[in-house]
C-alpha cells in the first residue's frame, strides 16, 4: 500500500466516526419546515431528496478536519458541516437544471428536477440555501455574535457574484469556448474551489485564533486538486461509478482540464497538486494530520 492510499484510507476511517452525526443534524435542520408547507407541497420532499441523498460530504469533514485542528467544539463544527451541506446540495440541485447542465443523475438517483420537476427543485435550492444561513444565526449554534457574523461573512462571500456563482456563470458563458489554463483555474476557483475554501475557514473560525494563512493556502489547492480529479474521473469511469452522468463535459464541450492538459498530465497535476497541499499544512505540524488525510483522499479518488 502506497502512503497515499494508506493516507486516503486513514480519512476513511476518521471520516466513518463523523457521516451518522452529519446526517442527523442535516435531518434537524430540514425539521422546522412548517405543517402548512408538508401539506401543500412537495418542496420539503425535494429539499429532502437534494441533501440526505447520500455524497461524500467532504466539506463537512473539511469544516470538521480544520476545526478540530483549532480546537473548535463539535457540536459548534456540526452545525456549520450542516449548513454547508445545505449550501453545497442547493448548487448541485441548480447545476442540475435545464438550464445548466440539464443532468438527469445525481448521487445514482434522479435528479430533484427529474423527480419533483423544475419548479420545486428551483424552490428546494432557494429554501437550502435560506436554511443554511438560518442555521449560522441560530441560538443552537453556541458561538458569540462576532464569530457567527464571521462565518456569515465567509459563507456568502464564497457563494455569491466573487465565488460560486461567479465562477457558475462562467463556466456557462464558455461552453464550446476555448479558455486558457489560467481562465479556467480562475473559473474553478470560484466555481468549485469557494466553497471548499469557505469550509475549511468556517471551521477553523469556531475554533481557537491560529495563523490561517497556511490553511488558505492549503485550500487553495486542495480546491483545485478536487476540479481536476473529478475532470479526470468524468473522462475515465462510467456512469454507474460516478452515480451522475459520465463524460458530460466532453459532451457539451465545456472546459476541463483534461480537455486542457490531456488525461495522462491530468493525472500528473492531481499528485503535484497533493505535494502542495502537504506542503502547506507544514507549519501546523501533526494536528493537521486529519487535512493531510484529507487531501490523499480527494487524489486518491482517480486510482
Amino acid at each position: 500500500m502506497s502512503i497515499l492510499e494508506g493516507s486516503a484510507q486513514a480519512f476513511e476511517a476518521w471520516a466513518n466516526q463523523w457521516r451518522a452525526p452529519i446526517e442527523a443534524r442535516l435531518l434537524q435542520g430540514l425539521s422546522d419546515v412548517d405543517r402548512a408547507v408538508l401539506e401543500c407541497s412537495p418542496l420539503h420532499a425535494a429539499m429532502a431528496h437534494g441533501v440526505l441523498n447520500g455524497g461524500k460530504r467532504v466539506r463537512a469533514l473539511a469544516a470538521l478536519a480544520a476545526g478540530q485542528m483549532c480546537a473548535a467544539p463539535a457540536d459548534a463544527l456540526l452545525t456549520v458541516a450542516a449548513a454547508l451541506e445545505f449550501v453545497h446540495a442547493y448548487s448541485l440541485i441548480h447545476d442540475d437544471l435545464p438550464c445548466m447542465d440539464d443532468d438527469v443523475l445525481r448521487r445514482g438517483l434522479p435528479t430533484v428536477h427529474v423527480a419533483f420537476g423544475e419548479a420545486q427543485a428551483l424552490l428546494a435550492g432557494d429554501a437550502l440555501q435560506t436554511h443554511a444561513f438560518a442555521l449560522l444565526v441560530s441560538d443552537t449554534l453556541l458561538m458569540p455574535a462576532a464569530t457567527k457574523i464571521a462565518l456569515l461573512q465567509t459563507l456568502s462571500h464564497a457563494i455569491g457574484a466573487n465565488g460560486m456563482a461567479g465562477g457558475q456563470a462562467i463556466d456557462v458563458q464558455h461552453v464550446g469556448l476555448e479558455l486558457s489554463l489560467e481562465q479556467m483555474q480562475t473559473m474553478h476557483s470560484l466555481k468549485t474551489g469557494a466553497l471548499l475554501r469557505a469550509s475549511l475557514l468556517m471551521g477553523a473560525q469556531c475554533g481557537a485564533a491560529l495563523s490561517l494563512e497556511p490553511l488558505q493556502t492549503y485550500a487553495q489547492q486542495l480546491g483545485l486538486l478536487f476540479q481536476v480529479v473529478d475532470d479526470v474521473l468524468d473522462a475515465s469511469q462510467s456512469s454507474h461509478v460516478l452515480g451522475k452522468t459520465a463524460g458530460k463535459d466532453a459532451a457539451a464541450n465545456k472546459p476541463t482540464y483534461v480537455r486542457a492538459l490531456g488525461l495522462n498530465d491530468a493525472r500528473a497535476y492531481v499528485q503535484t497538486l497533493y505535494q502542495n497541499c502537504l506542503s502547506a499544512l507544514t507549519p501546523y505540524g501533526v494536528r493537521a494530520q486529519p487535512l493531510a488525510d484529507l487531501a490523499a483522499y480527494c487524489a486518491n479518488r482517480i486510482h
